[in-house]
Order: structure tokens, then C-alpha cells, then sequence
């Protein structure tokens, strides 16, 4: 997995290695008779200018975001595994789908990663470095909802022990934020104080990506970091791992 950077130049990685571990694993656990299995797939799977907040139901209604078209099948076609085994043996499989996931250990590579660990890494790196500016890619009015692995994973065992139909389940905040007003949080966390600039001639992506989460908080889940914290303690943890740099 990997931002927009990552899938849009390697998308041949992402379908291949993706297809190849999903089947692996899922032909695996088959074979073995495991009786309950959780597949995680994204938000991307949705289509480009679903309506928001998106539905369950928008899967396979529309175009993808052609610059993560590659992941996204690759995860629409383990739904649609989960999907046939339940069908084909009885199998108790289900799938969900987070939006943007974020914490401690996330991939802070340059070239790889989600956009928060990339603006993190770039706005410590600068206040490190007395830089007057960064300069981030797109336009920043892009909306995004973001969501703490703690909280996926409280959602997870939830899932598995609350939940057993073929419906991928949608697994996020309710809530979401401008890449801007993004980056001015995580700048604002870090502490710096310089200028950001917007390199317009980079790609957006999809405008706007908010899950529909009534179907799991009907299920009695509900997220409980909020953005502003969870940002802190990952540049904690980020800033702790990287002090010698």
C-alpha cells in the first residue's frame, strides 16, 4: 500500500503483489477450514464522485480514481472472494473497509507514503532544519477522513465478534478535513511556523472521501480519538524514533 505517489507510478506492484497475498492467504485459511476471517480492503474501492457521505452500497456504481485504480480492484476482488466463500463452503468471512488509517509505526517513507505520515515527516524535517517553507502537493482542498489504527482495531475484534454478513462494512470517523487545514494541524502539532505553498501541477486525487459509518456504529462501535490528538502522539512517536536524524 502506499499514497498517490506510490500506486500512481507502480501500479503493476500494487495489483500483482496485492491479488498474490489475498489469494494466498484466503485459498490458505479455506483449505484449513479457519471459520472466521476479517479482510481489510480501503475506501479507495469506491467510486470517484460517489456521494457523500459513501454508502456500502456505492461499490461497482462508478469510475474509480484512475490513479489508485490498481489497488482498488485488487481489494474489490478479495470482497468478492469473502463474498464466493461464504456462498461456495459457509464460511462466517467478512471484509472491511477504513478510510485513511494513520498512527504510530505507519510509513513515513518519502516516496511511499499516506498523506499525514508524509506532511508529518515533512513539517518535523523543516523545524528540524530551520526551513522557511514546505511546499506540499496538490491544492489541499481535497477532503479526507482520517482514522487512528487504535481505533481500527477496537473496530476490528468488534466486527468479529458482532458481525456476519457477506456486506463489506465501512470503518472510519464521520468525520472529515481539508489537506490544508490538514497540514496546518500538523504544523501547528510540530511547531513550525514557516510558510506552506500548494504545487497545484500535482494531482488531487478524489475530491472527497467520507464514509458512511451508521451500519458498524449501529453495531454499538464508535471512534474515540479525535484527529487533533491522535496527531500529537504520532509525532511523538515519530519525533522519539527519529531524534538522532
Amino acid at each position: 500500500m502506499g499514497g498517490i505517489l506510490a500506486v500512481d507510478t507502480y501500479p503493476v506492484d500494487f495489483i500483482s503483489d496485492n491479488l498474490q497475498i489475498q489469494v494466498n492467504v484466503l485459498d490458505a485459511a479455506r483449505v484449513h477450514g479457519v471459520e472466521r476471517l476479517l479482510f481489510l480492503g480501503s475506501s479507495c474501492i469506491y467510486p470517484k464522485f460517489a456521494p457523500q457521505p459513501i454508502a456500502e452500497e456505492s461499490i461497482l456504481t462508478g469510475t474509480l480514481e484512475p490513479t489508485n485504480d490498481s489497488y482498488a480492484i485488487a481489494k474489490i476482488a478479495g470482497i468478492t472472494q469473502i463474498q464466493a466463500v461464504r456462498r461456495q463452503y459457509g464460511l462466517s468471512w467478512i471484509s472491511a473497509m477504513p478510510s485513511n488509517v494513520y498512527g504510530p509505526r505507519d510509513n513515513f517513507s518519502l516516496d511511499e507514503s499516506h498523506v499525514l505520515p508524509a506532511l508529518i515527516r515533512r513539517y518535523v524535517q523543516a523545524k528540524r532544519h530551520g526551513s522557511p517553507s514546505v511546499t506540499n502537493w496538490g491544492s489541499g482542498t481535497p477532503r479526507r477522513e482520517f482514522l487512528h489504527v487504535d481505533d481500527l482495531a477496537v473496530a476490528i475484534l468488534h466486527l468479529l465478534e458482532n458481525y456476519d454478513g457477506p456486506q463489506q462494512l465501512n470503518v472510519g470517523t464521520g468525520c472529515d478535513i481539508t489537506i490544508q487545514e490538514l497540514a496546518e494541524m500538523v504544523a501547528r502539532t510540530v511547531g513550525f511556523d514557516g510558510t506552506t505553498h500548494w504545487d497545484t501541477t500535482k494531482p488531487d486525487g478524489t475530491p472527497r472521501k467520507l464514509l458512511d459509518i451508521s451500519k458498524i456504529a449501529a453495531l454499538g462501535w464508535t471512534p474515540s480519538i479525535a484527529l487533533e490528538a491522535g496527531i500529537s502522539a504520532t509525532v511523538d512517536w515519530y519525533t522519539g524514533r527519529t531524534s538522532s536524524q
